[in-house]
């Protein structure tokens, strides 16, 4: 009883891993500027994402807009999208997987191979979650690096 609640809770974080990989993907806000000039009036704050840029101004106005050419974005965009959509995908395979040798189904007889397959369906999620982390830390590592270089302008400081 002990390891079926325990399957069902590692399904559990599993589908909430997969449900959070899939708004960060469709999500605009990867990347945020927020700059305020001597006037007030001219505070926006900017808005990049894997498949979109917006830019939300202080009176709360909003305006985004799809990237028009895969080919004109950056490394880490193309890389960022690729990544978050295979893992979307992947952690799909996983949630059929770990569904199919839970416990509490009957798709398979119980016995060693249905313990297999679970373990199998959270090794992908494993998997799921060290290839979601390359994009992260590569989008994080670029933030941090352009904001304490002192070549950018304060502009484009994120």
């Amino acid at each position: 009883m002990t390891s079926a609640a325990l399957e069902i809770l590692g399904l559990g974080l599993g589908i909430l891993g997969w449900v959070g990989v899939i708004l960060a993907c469709g999500l605009p806000m990867w990347q945020v500027s927020a700059f305020i000039d001597v006037n007030i009036v001219v505070a926006q704050t900017i808005w990049e994402g894997l498949w979109m840029n917006c830019v939300v101004q202080s009176t709360g106005q909003m305006q985004c807009k799809v990237y028009d050419s895969i080919l004109a974005l950056p490394p880490e965009v193309q890389a960022g999208r690729a990544l978050t959509v295979v893992v979307a995908l992947l952690g799909l395979v996983a949630l059929m997987v770990t569904v199919v040798g839970a416990q509490c189904t009957n798709c398979i007889r119980p016995g060693k191979m249905k313990s297999r397959i679970v373990v199998a369906g959270g090794a992908i999620y494993i998997l799921c979650g060290v290839l979601v982390l390359v994009p992260l830390c590569w989008f994080a590592n670029i933030v941090i690096s352009d904001f304490y270089d002192p070549t950018v302008p304060s502009s484009k400081k994120r």
